[in-house]
């Protein structure tokens, strides 16, 4: 495992970021502690350092089976956890991004996790209720206080990434190092602003479902009469367009001989510097499996055949504005002879 700078930090990260949304029962599925300390250690093996939890996940449990499996070596660990998702009901400030309950769920996780930092907190999802200016002074006091190291965002547009980076800049607060966006080969939508800005600003990029909840895996493609009537919460994901793109994962793994989970996760892993990969796992050979990603490198042929079937239209103005006519008119004749940088470059 190699290791990469979180965002513009100094912050080291492996290149594989190992979620734990599978660690626990409290949501009636899961892997035990005595299986999730089994994948985890396997991700410990192969160099892995990068952990991503929440305080949802499973209603706190996974935070607290993470907490005793990191605590013999803590500062090895870089432990990532998110708030926002309610937590309860009946009380309308036990969810949302307000500054009273960032600094609840921080309390709660820091209990939960059994340690006194937490190295990366992220904004689990924007909701568009509280203000920017409100999160990134909250965020910079937990930082300020020592309870949080580094802070990131999830599930959030563009502009709302933009704009309180440019807010942290100018009044000096800590900025966000870290993005977190379903990525993969059936969910590119995110190219048309939120990867793009991402990599503009310096900021990591870790997607989340990667193999797209295993419709990439072969889950349901290899089998010639797949069930996907037992889909587990994946309907959305199961369009006739989406299993094609899983087949063309299949035949490019087939070529390569490796399993389609490597080759999905491999795909996400090549398209930037800035991106780190979370995967998940509910038993230890799906864990080795998806570690067997690191070590594969799509050769630019694969790489075309899968972006061929996966492709998006990326809409206006990113479309219009990779017309021909339209770079003629920008770069008159000389765009060939210019080092453009790659926001600049022909939409790929």
């Amino acid at each position: 495992m190699r290791y990469k700078f979180l965002g513009t930090s100094g912050l080291k990260v492996s290149e594989l970021c190992l979620g734990t949304m599978s660690f626990g029962n409290n949501w009636g599925f899961g892997a035990d502690e005595e299986e999730s300390r089994r994948i985890l250690g396997a991700y410990a093996a192969a160099g892995g350092n990068f952990l991503d939890t929440a305080n949802k996940y499973h209603e706190g449990e996974t935070e607290e089976i993470v907490g005793r499996a990191v605590a013999p070596d803590r500062d090895r660990w870089v432990v990532a956890t998110k708030f926002t998702l309610a937590l309860g009901s009946g009380d309308p400030n036990r969810a949302g991004n307000s500054r009273k309950n960032m600094m609840r769920s921080v309390e709660g996780s820091l209990r939960r996790l059994g340690t006194e930092y937490i190295d990366l907190l992220w904004v689990h999802a924007w909701d568009f209720t509280t203000s920017v200016e409100e999160v990134m002074r909250g965020l910079d006091d937990l930082v300020r206080a020592g309870k949080v190291l580094y802070v990131g965002i999830s599930d959030a547009p563009a502009w709302v990434v933009s704009q309180a980076n440019m807010l942290a800049t100018l009044r000096g607060y800590t900025p966000f190092v870290a993005l977190q966006i379903e990525y993969s080969l059936i969910q590119r939508t995110v190219e048309r602003e939120l990867t793009p800005m991402a990599e503009s600003l310096g900021i990591t990029v870790t997607p989340w479902a990667p193999i797209a909840g295993g419709v990439l895996s072969g889950k349901y493609t290899r089998d010639s009469n797949p069930d996907t009537k037992r889909a587990g919460g994946n309907e959305r994901r199961l369009s006739e367009e989406n299993l094609a793109i899983a087949r063309e994962v299949d035949a490019v793994a087939d070529l390569l001989g490796k399993s389609s989970t490597q080759v999905a996760i491999a795909w996400v892993r090549q398209r930037g510097t800035n991106i780190v990969p979370i995967v998940g796992a509910r038993t230890l050979a799906q864990v080795k499996d998806s570690l067997g990603s690191v070590d594969l490198v799509l050769s630019s042929e694969h790489l075309a055949r899968l972006d061929e079937k996966s492709r998006i239209p990326l809409g206006f103005p990113r479309d219009f504005l990779g017309t021909d006519y339209v770079r003629k008119i920008v770069y008159s004749d000389v765009e060939d002879k210019i080092e453009l940088p790659r926001a600049a470059q022909k939409p790929r």
